[in-house]
Formats: C-alpha cells, structure tokens, sequence
C-alpha cells in the first residue's frame, strides 16, 4: 500500500480502530462507505475532531441518493469535517505518533489517527486454488453459483470471499442452507439462499435502513412510467423538547412498482431505523404492496408509524 500512497502503512483499519487503547484527539477517517460512517460518527460523537475524507461528493454511494443526500448533511451540520473529492496522496510521521496527510487538494492535514475504510479484497491469494483449479475473478472473488458451488465438485464458498453482500449474517444464512442441503434430510435438497430483498442497517448517526432497490435501480429494472415514489421527512417526537438544530432528520421511502404498486424498496433514516427495518423486511420478503401497508393499522406515537400512513 506505501507504493500507492507512500506512508500509508502509518494508518490503521477497522481492525486497527479495536486495538486502540487511547482515544484520538483527532482522526481522520478515509472511505465513503459503512465501515467508514459508522467509524467516523463514533469518534465525533465521543469528542474527536473527525474528518471524514471522500472521493466523491457523498457517503454511501451504493444507497439511495436520499439516504445519502440526507446523512452527508447531517454529518456536516454536526461538526464533522467532511472533505469532498479528497484523496490522500502522502503520509508523514511516525508509528503511533502525529502524521502529517498531504491530500489531492493541495491542503495537510495533522491528525493523530488515520484510519482506512476504504473496503477490503477477498483473502484467497495463496491458499491453493490454482492448484485445484477453483476459478476467481480478476479481484480474487469466488465464482460460485447459486447453491454456493465453485467450479470443482465438491468445492464451496460463502461469506465475503464469494463478493455478494458482506455481512456477517448473509454468511451465516448461507451456510446454514448449505449445511442443510449437504447434510440435512430429503426436503433441504434444493436449500439456498435468496440475495434479493435483504435487509441492511448502517449504524450511522442517525442510523439508516434498507431493503431492496435504490430508486435509481427500480427505474432502470421498471421504466420510469412504472415506478411511483412515496416519501416523508419529519422529526421523531423524542426531539420534540430540543432546540431545531439538535433534532435528527427523519425520512421514510417507499419505491412501488406496477398496478398493484408492490413494494420493490424501502429506505429509511433516523432514530430507531434499525429496529424497524426487520419487522418491514419481513412485509417486503412477503411481496407486500403499497395497500398491504395501507391496510395495517398505525402504531401511535412511533416513527415506524409513518410507513403504513404515506400518501
């Protein structure tokens, strides 16, 4: 890595951010993605002058733009110092001590911990499937097919190495259904898993939930003149006693698509997104539609209420 960008080495990982023992006065936090966010709002929140430096405009560039529109400028109005079209070309210093960050902008920046989100590449180099003639691509990910199998028989793979959603518990769901049809009985034969329509949680603050395609994905899988958008931007009454500029942003999307207006994506951010986006990923997983939602019945005074009442 100090071959692409000379000093990088003085920075930790995610990894890395565990092993610390002190907290940093300040941090700078490089990557656009979730690892990223959640890093970077857990210095700030705790106190750290946090930079968080992007290649590009926004956070989260494969979620929907509004989740992105929406949590980038939260993290700005709440102080932290997010820098825009930044790469970082050096860094000097020393191990464990302040580094000096010389970035494509012509600016330094002096922090006392850098820390690379930047994503991570399958680890399968040099653990023999050359050898065995198992097929990756040009980034090291196993080719699998829908059952988890590999090219050779008998080979499998699951989990981050095989590039589909790297989330601890889509590992999980895929082993188990690989363990049921390769040792189960008679009626796991067929098991495998579903990648559509799996639920994702960003711990950001606020936090940000997920489920199937962002409105850009719907358009281009339905046409424009088949998809119809129902969104809402509020503030949850917990931050009904606070002044204006402390109270989180809250906004609720529904992506429908066809006469029945089924839902096709769900998109939320804002206090108790988390816990609300598992009980609608069971409605979406179902085929739920736009009336489904419609018909149930609001849950008052809850921020989840807001799905079943957009018009």
């Amino acid at each position: 890595i100090d071959k692409t960008v000379p000093g990088a080495s003085l920075g930790i990982d995610s990894d890395g951010f565990f092993g610390l023992e002190t907290q940093p006065r300040r941090v700078a936090v490089v990557g656009a993605g979730y690892i990223a966010v959640e890093l970077a709002g857990v210095f700030h929140t705790l106190g750290s002058e946090t930079h968080l430096l992007l290649r590009h405009e926004r956070v989260l560039r494969s979620f929907d733009p509004t989740l992105q529109d929406t949590l980038t400028d939260w993290m700005v109005h709440t102080g932290v110092n997010v820098h825009k079209k930044t790469e970082v070309k050096r860094v000097e210093g020393a191990q464990g001590g302040p580094l000096t960050l010389h970035l494509s902008t012509g600016a330094t920046l002096e922090v006392d911990v850098l820390l690379w989100a930047i994503g991570r590449h399958a680890n399968t180099e040099n653990v023999g499937l050359a050898q065995v003639g198992v097929a990756t691509d040009d980034k090291g990910v196993i080719l699998v097919d829908e059952y988890q199998n590999t090219n050779i028989p008998n080979v499998y793979a699951i989990g981050d190495v095989q590039g589909k959603f790297q989330l601890t518990p889509v590992a999980i769901a895929a082993g188990r259904r690989l363990s049921n049809r390769l040792f189960g009985p008679e009626k796991f034969k067929n098991d495998k898993l579903s990648y559509e329509n799996i639920p994702t949680v960003v711990f950001s603050h606020p936090p940000i939930g997920t489920v199937g395609l962002t409105e850009p994905e719907a358009r281009e899988k339905y046409g424009d003149d088949n998809i119809k958008i129902y969104k809402s931007s509020f503030r949850a009454l917990y931050f009904g006693m606070v002044d204006e500029e402390h109270k989180e942003p809250s906004v609720h999307k529904l992506i429908c698509t066809g006469p029945e207006e089924r839902v096709v994506g769900l998109h939320i951010i804002g206090l108790g997104s988390d816990e609300i986006t598992q009980g609608f990923g069971v409605a979406i997983k179902m085929g739920a539609t736009k009336q489904d939602f419609d018909d149930t019945v609001a849950i008052h005074p809850t921020s989840g209420e807001e799905l079943v009442t957009l018009r």
